[in-house]
């Protein structure tokens, strides 16, 4: 295993909160796999790259050498998580809850190592609880600090009704801590009530607290609001190749390395090298189509990432020429300067159309740059391309 400090880097890169950091240095000083829990409540079958965040820390505990507990809460999520919302949720029934939840395994384990994860279901203890087990869990906290959480807050004082079990979802929660013997717990900020709640029951129940990394809400393409499938502003990790390269070239250039700290394995030198290579004048849309590249071939496969860009509608791209590339015969008595033969091979409007495309660099022959002064030498076959999408393999024949 990594040192102790080497971890460290791992496990804080993009968290918002480590806690309690020193007891997680204990913890990690004792040189074995430690048992990391984090619970999905299976309530909607597609995943998308703000989940992927959380995905990606787990793997990253994975690679350290610790055990992965994915804890899919088949009971909870017939509960309703009350986080952040300002209405009591209707529970689902366990047919929808098994339904999603056989879906998320099947996306999960893109990121996860199948064969290094224990996936469990909560209802396999909780099932089991008699109802003075559910009157002792009770016991253990009060309303007024279940009041204390901003949701439920607001609900109280705004006079919008909370149901009796709604209360009973973050500590039963807190309780799948408990029935795991959980190290650390790994969830998004958004969670830290219900996280914080496994360490105050598993003190109540003689163990050890666990130590908590939460991790922050993924910004959408909107660069504004947090990635949603209601709002519009997400990438389906199961959507096309072709649509996530599309959705991730079109990101604001501002979130580019907040999507690469969060969402790529590179490692912080990768990164720091492509922030600097940006910072000397390179192109944004070039970092963006690597994660792009790189997070579809996560989810889709090697050869679905190298040809992304033509189902997204870019056909040509890094000199890769199309399988239905044109062939064009050009009569002449002699040789001709490259314009004339754009503008006789109509890859251009017109002479004028020509001379503008090389002056700014977008012809290309045979995949390199040429300008106003290239002559097509008669009896020559070049490849052609003028712009990105007109291209031909033209042969320049004497008369």
């Amino acid at each position: 295993m990594k040192t102790v400090e080497e971890q460290l880097a791992v496990i804080k890169r993009g968290t918002d909160n480590v806690v309690v950091e020193q007891e997680l240095i204990d913890k990690l000083k004792r040189n074995q796999p430690l048992r990391i829990k984090a619970g999905f409540d299976p309530t909607a079958p597609d995943l998308h790259l703000g989940h992927a965040v959380l995905l990606n820390k787990l793997r990253m505990l994975q690679d350290l050498g610790h055990q992965i507990i994915f804890l899919i809460g088949d009971f909870t999520g017939m509960i309703g998580d009350p986080s952040g919302k300002s209405v009591t949720r209707p529970p689902l029934t366990r047919e929808q809850v098994l339904e999603n939840a056989e879906t998320y395994k099947q996306q999960v384990f893109k990121i996860l190592d199948e064969n290094k994860t224990e996936v469990v279901f909560n209802s396999s203890w909780l099932e089991k609880l008699s109802p003075a087990d559910f009157i002792r869990l009770a016991s253990q906290y009060t309303v007024a600090r279940m009041l204390e959480r901003e949701d439920f807050n607001t609900r109280y004082t705004g006079n919008q009704p909370i149901a009796i079990h709604e209360f009973l979802y973050p500590l039963i929660q807190g309780y799948d801590s408990v029935a795991l013997r959980a190290d650390i717990e790994v969830g998004g900020t958004d969670q830290t009530f219900n996280l914080l709640m496994g360490r105050e029951l598993q003190r109540a129940y003689g163990q050890e607290p666990q130590c908590i990394i939460t991790m922050p809400l993924l910004e959408g393409l909107d660069g504004v609001k947090k990635m949603s499938k209601s709002l519009g502003n997400y990438v389906g990790i199961q959507e096309a190749p072709g649509v996530m390269y599309t959705k991730l070239l079109s990101m604001p250039d501002e979130l580019i390395w907040r999507y690469y700290e969060l969402l790529s394995f590179r490692s912080a030198e990768d990164i720091e090298r492509l922030k600097e290579s940006v910072a000397q004048g390179a192109n944004p849309r070039d970092i963006k189509i690597e994660l792009a590249r790189e997070l579809i071939a996560r989810f889709h496969g090697e050869e679905a990432a190298a040809n992304a860009h033509k189902s997204a509608g870019n056909r040509m791209q890094d000199g890769e020429l199309p399988e239905d590339l044109p062939e064009i015969e050009l009569a002449a008595l002699g040789d001709m300067p490259i314009a004339a033969v754009l503008n006789q091979a109509g890859l251009v409007k017109n002479a004028a159309s020509a001379r503008d495309m090389l002056a700014s660099g977008s012809v290309r022959v045979d995949g390199n740059v040429v300008g106003r002064d290239f002559i097509f030498k008669q009896g020559a076959q070049h490849v052609c391309q003028a712009g990105k999408k007109s291209f031909a393999r033209i042969t320049l024949s004497a008369q």
